[in-house]
């Protein structure tokens, strides 16, 4: 599996503050995604995703100052539409779900560059490892919903090479890129 992208759960938890509205990630509404995407011997593109997750995320629709996002995806859900490929990516090469059923992401800080693109910089854990990574995201926007709610939605990108979490490396350096979809309902 060369290269990871990750995209819906970015978005998790944004952190509270007095006037910061809270958003749960709507997976059961599936208008949440976390895509991947590796490169095949150099040859193709082997993309998956990730069928469960659940996060949430904070903000107060002007500024990203104190906002927080926590998202957490159960790795024996990777799906690449292979079963016994999904098996061998499940295992000791790759995600060994065994001994590390979950990755999370903890953003530490958003940056917003303006435009709708943000940074979103935080703690990813992987493998049991967990690494500072950034993702290029933007706010693609925001509203009332027709069922009387409110809503929130954003998408990023960000690369991680899977030898910096502790996996092997079979067919030569690899890197996945993780592809990030999250709309979020405000509770």
């Amino acid at each position: 599996m060369k290269k990871l992208i990750l995209t819906a759960a970015f978005l998790g938890a944004l952190s509270t503050t007095a006037s910061a509205a809270e958003y749960v990630i709507d997976t059961k509404g599936a208008h949440a995604f976390i895509n991947f995407k590796t490169s095949h011997l150099g040859v193709s593109w082997l993309t998956g995703r990730f069928n469960t997750f659940e996060g949430s995320f904070n903000y107060d629709g002007k500024s990203y100052d104190n906002a927080q996002i926590e998202v957490n995806i159960d790795t024996t859900s990777i799906d690449s539409n292979h079963a016994e490929r999904d098996k061998h990516l499940r295992g000791g090469d790759f995600l060994n779900v065994g001994k590390f059923p979950t990755a999370k992401f903890v953003s530490s800080k958003i940056i917003d560059k303006g435009n709708g693109k943000l940074e979103v910089k935080g703690a990813f854990t992987l493998h049991g490892t967990t690494k500072n990574i950034v993702i290029d995201a933007q706010k693609i926007g925001e509203g009332k919903d027709p069922w009387g709610g409110y809503r929130a939605g954003f998408s990023g990108t960000t690369e991680i090479r899977l030898a910096d979490y502790g996996m092997k490396e079979v067919l030569g350096p690899t890197t996945v890129m993780l592809d990030l979809h999250v709309e979020g309902i405000r509770k």
